[in-house]
């Protein structure tokens, strides 16, 4: 099977994007590992980013609610991440 590799993280310049990996290492979610590949394409990791912080960090409802849906639908699919 096909694996990405990592992108050489020191050569990434834009802030916005090293923001929003190191806000990935802080935090643990989204996985750091995730976002990394993500970096690969700067518009995906802005895409998956925004859309991250809007529906997982922002919102009416509470952070434990939204992370409680996250760990349901996880075994409900049988996720062994």
């Amino acid at each position: 099977m096909p694996r990405i590799p990592y992108p050489d993280l020191s050569a990434i310049t834009d802030p916005e994007i090293l923001g929003y990996l190191e806000d990935a290492r802080l935090h643990g979610a989204p996985r750091p590992e995730s976002q990394a590949i993500r970096a690969h394409v700067p518009a995906v990791i802005r895409a998956f980013s925004q859309a991250w912080m809007t529906t997982f960090r922002e919102g009416v409802l509470d952070h434990s609610l939204k992370e409680l849906c996250r760990v349901y639908v996880s075994q409900s699919i049988e996720c062994e991440y």
